[in-house]
């Protein structure tokens, strides 16, 4: 289940919010890229010894293709000091105490204890973590200055250090703050559940906005539902329960291989169509031609339980291109960038375009 190998760290890539990246000489391996979490495992310097789990780069995946540090043995981080009682990845080896919002200890515990009620604010849903650049695009271009929370649970990535957008979203100033729920951890907010992680963004950030998908390194098995993405329609549950405006970005696909993904992906077919109980508002963007003939044909079936709004998407590519370059953020999913699966990024601007108008 884990390739455990030690490594020397050679030197320091780079490092964002959270992470840091380096180059490792793994005896027998040759020198590789790895990841590490400072707030877990201390900060690795040149010539340390690091215990590595090297998994993820032996499978060669895409998204976290990294030899995870998990220890620098010699040189142990100090034990942490102040509140928190909330644990997440729950009896793992790394297994992390942090200081949820929703906790006795915490200051925002009176205010969210009774908490009921998100009064109507919407809560943008996407399957794939790749959908939040773009969504933002999409809202900021049309109300600049929109204040907007992500909501991450745990389908993907667990630490939230290791998006890189996130930490370039928020040095921009194009989000706000990041709420980790459920098994997932790092943000400027943990919460237990979906429904406080919501509450705490409305009530506590003051979002005016929420776009809720998983973390990077999302799970897919080629069956009707073993995905990770199902959580987007109990995300749409979880909104409406507490009184939002879900709104569903749709999975669509000009550019990927996989018959399942082309056009609107069986992911967002099932998430929305089979799993979401509560109506949404699911944005299907009028792509043109023969293709987006057929992305607006294969939505269709989801107007029996939700309600289809049709958005078009004129300079939304000259919109993602700008925000690409002003943000410094790369747009990008599953490899793919604009030019190579343009659909994709304009599906989720335009769901971020109609949740502007919702607005006012």
């Amino acid at each position: 289940m884990i390739r455990w190998r030690k490594g020397t760290v050679e030197n320091v890539r780079r490092e964002w919010p959270g992470a840091v990246e380096l180059d490792v000489t793994i005896e027998d391996d040759g020198t590789r890229r790895a990841l590490a979490y400072p707030a877990l495992v201390g900060r690795p310097e040149p010539g340390d010894t690091v215990l590595l789990n090297t998994t993820a780069l032996a499978m060669g995946l895409g998204t976290g293709g990294y030899a995870m540090v998990v220890a620098v043995p010699d040189r142990l981080p100090p034990d942490p000091a102040g509140p928190g009682h909330l644990v997440k990845a729950r009896y793992t080896p790394l297994q992390a105490t942090v200081l949820g919002a929703d906790e006795q200890d915490s200051p925002h515990h009176d205010l969210l204890r009774d908490a009921d009620s998100l009064d109507g604010m919407p809560v943008v849903v996407a399957d794939l973590h790749s959908a939040l650049p773009p969504v933002l695009a999409g809202l900021l271009a049309a109300r600049p200055g929109t204040r907007v929370v992500y909501v991450m649970p745990d389908g993907g990535a667990l630490p939230a250090w290791f998006s890189m957008s996130i930490a370039q979203l928020k040095e921009a100033g194009a989000l706000a703050a990041t709420v980790t729920v459920g098994q997932a951890f790092g943000g400027d907010l943990e919460t237990v559940t979906v429904h406080t992680g919501l509450l705490a963004a409305r009530l506590v950030l003051d979002a005016e906005v929420v776009v809720l998908a998983q973390g990077p390194g999302n799970l897919g098995t080629g069956t009707r539902w073993g995905f990770s993405g199902v959580s987007a329609g109990e995300a749409v549950n979880a909104a409406a329960v507490l009184g939002g405006r879900p709104v569903g970005s749709l999975r669509v696909s000009e550019g990927d291989l996989r018959p399942r993904h082309v056009g609107v992906s069986h992911h967002s077919l099932t998430a929305y169509g089979r799993v979401a109980l509560a109506r949404a508002q699911i944005v299907v963007p009028e792509l043109g031609g023969h293709f987006g003939t057929e992305v607006a044909a294969q939505a269709a079936p989801l107007g029996d339980r939700h309600e289809l709004v049709p958005v078009g998407v004129a300079g939304l590519a000259e919109e993602l291109a700008a925000a690409e370059k002003e943000w410094g953020v790369r747009m990008s999913t599953m490899g793919r960038r604009l030019d190579a699966d343009l659909a994709y990024f304009l599906t989720a601007a335009a769901a971020g375009r109609h949740t502007a108008s919702l607005l006012g």
